[in-house]
């Protein structure tokens, strides 16, 4: 039997089956016909072993392609190869073989393949035939005969020589596809789809099929499941279309579901039924908390005191039958004892009797998750360990269970870390070019892994999206395609084994993946994951778990209970709405806090560290209001900080009074290249508080607690300053950065590529301090790969190379003790224009921000800068800079004034006395003068401190050279007033043309006689006063009357009076500034959709320099091109954004309205409809606004683009809670927007309430509430509570992330910016 016959018989189907014989016999139909099928099929294996099942009835040979979207051309028909002495030759792909030698060809995955790449195979499909690369024709049999009869020559060929080869006839094309919709993939081309004969694979019948074979005795439990997982497999299938794609709808089990509970209920009898509800959803794996179904519980324990694994059974011993066998007994409902694969390594004794010994502690939680391992792993599964459901949790021991599990049964582990540039090829294999040049391919670690039997840890499986689908065919069967014709399978005879093609994947061989936590769960837990995988839910720490952790840390209980209940209140507080915005606080930031109280000897301030590590500074005002809600309830709060007698050490970077810390001195013997080329030099240092207290902070965190740290803060505060006496390498990241870039850099020298060190990779080996400066400018997959870098010191590099904590094996880089990582980055949100990096760092760095000085330090940092200058001057200075970033804070001002800006002010003042204060400022005001909003602020600031400051050159600053010049015109003679000829030249003088200067009669400036200014640019001329007071009193009277006219015919056109123009006016004036701040906010989160990435395997463009193999061997798609983002398969595309606003206009709006509640709600109406009517691309938002359930006050396909329509809005406002009866609809409100926005096709969906009702009084609980907000899980909702509902302190509570109180309703329109740019951008 030839090498590619052979089949895995485990694999098989059961050709008696009824459901797999109606498609056996559909498919032996289609062949006779010689057609091609399509087989379309949900997620899962059954699809792809019918096709070989098939295969191996008919006794034909296949081939097999796993399609994704790296697959292009070459995958498809030929690769090329260098051979030892410069050789080209070509690879026939397996799509080629299939055809030339008539085998099978199986194509899994259509819907994954990008558009443009199925084509290729349109000739192929339709006429068989295919040109290929290296000159040859693949024709139909039919014309090959012919050409061949009328050829003298025993092969045809053409006219250039190129030889023809028939298509086989009994080739034939088995393609897989899962539908779309339901599931997420591109479309299929209709031409590709005309092609094929398609069948649908009954769902119900491929989940029975897929059952084990043995029949057993039936169980109650299994009947019961069983039943449930058909019944709802059913109700899927009977949905409406738009249902189906739903995010509420119960979404259908996986396919391989009744396999797995059929395993587990064979080898592990259950329990009573009672188990039966929560081990459904444990057992097969599926989230299900996005249908709104709630929390789901542990896989393994309804309590985490519990020692229990699936069906209540626990591991009792481990012990070795033989080299590669392990016997483990499970006690529970019975007692049973499994053969287990394992590895060649000793055990780690188990159960642990000597927990002194070990380096974590086997709490009742670990030992029931690692049960679970152990249960999946007899039953013969890989596993997949998938993280909470909350965004914030104590920890899961993600890392340690996973080692724990390797050590037990002895095996040799990989730590494969996983980032987003990974292709489905470098997952296999890897392409390297040997001395002399020629090309050839290796296996990547999960391959050699799968050889030796070793485990494999696929750390971060969550950030290669769909592409971790084309490892499919490996977990399920154990088998996949390499290279040059060669494939690894699962099992085979040893003839085979000898012909070269045919590998073996160890028995022993498993896969556990884990997720980087940095993706919703919903973004990658999907239906092809769970089929991949055996599931198992991470259950976190408990509070005693973890605080006897902590106390382990520091031995304070007061303190350590203090931070627990602060921590699990704010863990509830964050939802995956606002978890971009918000630090995550899991086991490891508490023992961060911990450790600094116990190595500050005295230190105690818990409101500080807190502050700190959750980076409030920096926090939306939502956040910072909550989060203060937070910490009191806590019982924790500020201490008063100590006035400042010197700048010294002594103080922390927030100028709290710290204690003595030891801190010890690099050591220069370590590095000694280091030192003389790597030290940082600095000039001078002013010291000051904040920045020696940060220093200070710096060198406890990286020399005493040996963390690697991230510092964030404004420019120009001196992030880049901070002295540390150690030896650094520095790199910059931009939007270009690459992953390969952070570790080498490529060069090709005499057609060998050769790889040079990053400073990355020298500061791991010789110990430095690697700076990687505006880490929010890369892309957050390039910066994800310093989390397993700072948390486990490992790295995976693209080269084949390891970075690991200690040697391993040959070629392994070990990360030196003295390395640390050192992250700068400005503040997260407007106008930084940075990524949300912090959330892929997960917690494995120390936060820092970098704030401007108070002003008590900057007034002496200013005075040691520039001791010239006067005290009252700097003093004056400092003040103007702290109001300017208060306004910033409040969002009256858009720019972030920092200390830079004010160092060089004084430089400037410093250097040149002689000039004007005003003439000084204006080297930093300038940058404003087309912002006469901006500009007002400026003025009102400098007024305040003094107008000598530059109140007059702000001012001037807005005219930017525009001159007043006294000018005397030619004629005086005054006409009737008039409009006067429009045109775009300037023009003075004269009585013809509008817009001009000095003018007569005429619409413009400086002149005399007309009726109204108009001005349209350049220098003023200026008439003089004695011009002006000599106009005639009837030509006056005839110009005020005009005006009079103009300014009614122009009201009459807006549909408005003055008084309402006016009343109008002083809406748009009180939100003024927060309407340009959410309006700028708006502009860049549209324009930042629309920014372009690399988009690879172009065939112009740059060169790819990851791609310079293929480009040796002359393949074409090796450049990388700028361009538009292609979504994640299963993401939406750009779509706009629905956003509902819905206000409270009941009767206690208007009686209550002495608060300014109403005039408020006014005021945010006229800052939202001013904001979008202003935005250039006003198709990215679709917005609407309402009153209770039925009351519109805007409609989404008809905003107010007319000032007059938009007053009518206000006015409606006014007068609805005139009228109104006492009542509220709040909760109807909010149950009704959710539906109405939920219905749209957009690419997110919000909707924002304000209310002031009195819940208690209304009888509003709070489950009414969240259900009307959680209404549809996939609109984010927000609720501000004014009046009396902000005094009901459960709403907070109930919703956290969600609800709002607003003591102050001149709050309102700052904290609806807030919610709104939290919401959006995310």
């Amino acid at each position: 039997m030839s090498a590619l016959t052979r089949y895995g018989m485990l694999m098989l189907l059961d050709p008696q089956n009824p459901v797999n014989l109606d498609n056996l016999h559909f498919m032996l139909q289609k062949y006779l016909l010689g057609q091609d099928i399509f087989l379309v099929s949900q997620p899962g294996p059954y699809a792809r072993r019918l096709a070989m099942t098939f295969a191996s009835i008919i006794n034909t040979e296949y081939e097999y392609i796993a399609l994704h979207r790296d697959v292009g051309e070459t995958e498809l028909k030929q690769g090329r190869e260098i051979r030892k002495g410069g050789n080209l030759v070509y690879v026939d792909s397996p799509a080629v073989n299939a055809v030339k030698h008539g085998r099978l060809l199986i194509l899994e995955g259509i819907e994954k393949a990008e558009r443009g790449i199925m084509p290729v195979l349109n000739n192929l499909l339709e006429n068989r035939e295919m040109n290929l690369e290296d000159g040859t024709h693949i024709v139909h049999s039919h014309r090959y005969a012919l050409l061949n009869s009328s050829s003298s020559a025993p092969n045809a060929k053409d006219d250039q020589g190129n030889l023809f080869i028939p298509a086989h006839r009994n080739f034939r094309v088995v393609a897989i596809a899962a539908p779309v919709p339901p599931y997420p993939g591109y479309p299929l081309d209709p031409p590709f789809r005309s092609r094929f004969q398609a069948r649908f694979i009954d769902p119900v019948g491929a989940l029975v099929a897929l059952s084990p074979f043995s029949v057993e005795a039936k169980t109650p439990l299994y009947e019961k499941l069983k039943e449930l997982i058909i019944m709802t497999q059913l109700a899927s299938e009977s949905r409406h279309g738009l249902e189906s794609v739903s995010k509420t709808s119960l979404p259908p089990f996986p396919q391989t579901a009744l396999a797995k509970l059929k395993s587990l209920v064979d080898h592990f009898p259950p329990p009573p039924l009672i188990y039966a509800p929560f081990q459904a959803w444990a057992i097969l794996g599926r989230q299900v908390g996005e249908a709104g179904l709630g929390e789901l519980g542990s896989p393994s324990m309804s309590n985490p005191e519990e020692v229990l694994g699936l069906f209540g059974y626990r591991a009792t011993s481990i012990r070795r039958v033989n080299k590669h066998t392990a016997e483990v007994i499970f006690d529970g409902p019975s007692t049973v004892a499994l053969n287990v694969p394992c590895g060649s390594k000793s055990f780690l004794p188990f159960p642990f009797t000597n927990s002194e010994n070990l380096q974590f502690t086997p709490t009742t939680r670990f030992i029931g998750l690692l049960t679970c391992f152990l249960q999946a792993h007899a039953l013969g599964w890989d596993i997949s360990l998938v993280p909470p459901a909350l965004p914030s949790t104590a920890s899961a021991s993600t890392s340690t269970l996973v080692n724990v599990f390797g050590k037990v049964l002895g095996y040799d582990s990989e730590v494969l870390h996983l980032y987003k540039e990974l292709g489905g090829r470098e997952l296999v294999m890897r392409r390297r070019v040997k001395d002399g040049g020629a090309t050839s391919w290796e296996p990547s670690p999960l391959i050699e892994g799968a050889w030796e039997g070793k485990l494999i840890h696929l750390s971060g499986l969550d950030v290669i999206g769909a592409t971790a689908g084309s490892l499919a065919r490996l977990i399920q069967d154990r088998e996949t395609e390499l290279w040059e014709h060669r494939r690894i399978v699962g099992e085979t005879s040893i003839s085979e084994l000898s012909e070269g093609s045919l590998t073996v994947t160890h028995p022993s061989f498993r896969i556990i993946s884990t997720a980087s936590k940095s993706l919703p769960l919903k973004d990658w837990l999907n239906s092809e994951h769970a089929n991949m995988f055996f599931p198992i839910l991470s259950v976190p720490m408990s509070s005693a778990e973890e605080s006897s952790i902590l106390l382990s840390t520091h031995r304070s209980p007061g303190i350590i209970n203090t931070l627990l209940v602060f921590a699990n209140k704010y863990r509830q507080s964050i939802s995956s709405e606002n978890i971009l915005k918000n630090r995550k606080l899991g086991t490891r930031s508490l023992v961060r806090i911990a450790r600094r109280f116990a190595v500050g000897k005295g230190e105690q301030d818990l409101y500080r560290t807190i502050s700190q590590a959750l980076l409030v500074e920096f926090l939306p005002a939502t956040e910072r209001m909550n989060l203060k809600t937070m910490l009191e309830e806590s019982n924790i709060w500020p201490q008063a900080p100590s006035k400042l007698t010197a700048l010294s050490s002594r103080f922390s970077s927030n100028g709290t009074e710290t204690f003595p810390t030891t801190i010890p001195l690099f050591d220069a013997s370590h590095d000694l290249e280091g030192v003389k080329s790597h030290v940082p030099h600095m000039d001078h240092f002013y010291d000051n508080s904040i920045q020696t207290g940060l220093m200070r902070d710096l060198a406890v965190d990286l020399e005493v607690l040996r963390e690697h740290v991230v510092l964030l803060g404004n420019q120009g505060v001196g992030k880049n300053k901070i002295l540390l006496g150690r030896p650094r390498e520095y790199i910059q990241l931009h939007r270009d950065t690459t992953v390969n870039q952070l570790m080498f850099t490529t060069t090709l020298e005499g057609g060998i590529i050769n790889y040079t060190d990053s400073p990355l990779l020298r500061a791991i080996k010789y110990g430095r301090v690697i700076i990687i400066d505006e880490a929010d400018k890369a892309p957050e997959h390039v910066v994800a790969i310093f989390r397993s870098l700072a948390g486990q010191s490992e790295m995976t590099l693209s080269d084949g190379r390891r970075v690991r904590p200690e040697m391993e094996r040959e070629g392994d880089i070990v990360v030196h003790k003295n390395f640390r990582l050192v992250l700068l980055a400005n503040r997260p949100g407007y106008p930084f224009l940075g990524n949300h990096f912090l959330q892929v760092l997960g917690e494995n760095f120390s936060a820092h921000s970098v704030s401007n000085p108070d002003q008590e330090s900057e007034r002496k940092l200013l005075s040691q800068l520039a001791p010239d200058l006067s005290p009252d001057l700097i003093l004056r200075l400092v003040g103007v800079f702290h109001d300017l970033r208060k306004g910033y804070e409040d969002g009256v001002i858009s720019y972030p004034y920092s200390l830079r800006e004010l160092i060089n002010l004084v430089k400037h003042m410093k250097a040149y006395p002689h000039d004007s204060s005003g003439d000084a400022l204006r080297n930093v005001f300038d940058f404003d003068i087309y912002k006469p909003e901006t500009i007002d602020k400026l003025a009102e600031i400098l007024n305040h401190h003094g107008s000598y400051l530059g109140l007059e050159a702000a001012r001037e600053a807005v005219k930017k050279k525009v001159q007043d010049i006294e000018f005397e015109p030619k004629s005086t003679e005054l006409t009737e007033p008039k409009e006067g000829v429009h045109d775009d030249k300037e023009h003075s003088g004269g009585n013809t043309y509008a817009g001009g200067t000095g003018g007569r009669s005429t619409a413009g400036m400086g002149g005399m006689g007309g009726y109204k200014r108009l001005y349209k640019g350049g220098d003023i001329k200026q008439v003089s006063d004695s011009l002006k007071d000599n106009v005639p009193d009837n030509i006056k009277e005839k110009a005020r009357e005009m005006a009079r006219q103009e300014l009614q015919r122009r009201l009459e056109e807006l549909d408005m009076s003055a008084s309402e123009a006016k009343g109008y006016s002083q809406l748009l004036t009180a939100t003024q500034a927060h309407m340009l701040s959410l309006h700028d906010l708006l502009e860049h989160l549209a324009a930042k959709e629309d920014e372009r990435v690399w988009v690879k395997r172009q065939t112009d463009g740059e060169l790819d320099d990851s791609r310079l193999t293929e480009g040796l061997t002359g393949e074409v798609t090796v450049y990388k091109r700028r361009g538009m983002e292609k979504p994640e398969l299963g993401r939406p595309q750009i779509k706009p954004k629905r956003i509902r606003f819905i206000f409270d206009l009941s009767a206690s709006m208007y009686r209550f309205q002495y608060d300014g509640r109403l005039q408020r709600s006014m005021e945010t109406a006229v800052m939202l409809m001013e904001t979008f009517d202003r935005l250039s691309r006003k198709e990215k938002y679709q917005w609407d606004s309402g009153d209770g359930p039925d009351i519109k006050l805007v409609e989404a396909d008809k905003p107010p683009s007319e000032l007059k329509d938009r007053w009518k809005v206000v006015e409606k406002m006014y007068m609805i809670p005139q009228y109104a009866f006492a009542g509220d609809y709040t909760v109807e409100a909010i149950a009704k927007g959710v539906s109405d926005v939920g219905k749209y096709d957009a690419d997110d969906w919000h909707v924002i309430a304000i209310t002031d009702a009195n819940f208690g009084r209304y009888g509003i609980t709070s489950e009414e509430l969240m259900r009307s907000m959680k209404r549809d899980q996939k609109v984010n909702t927000a609720l501000i509570c004014i009046g009396e509902g902000a005094e009901a302190t459960w709403v907070t509570k109930s919703l956290p992330g969600r609800a709002y109180r607003v003591m102050n309703t001149g709050d309102i329109p700052a904290v609806l910016r807030s919610i709104l740019s939290t919401m959006i951008d995310r």
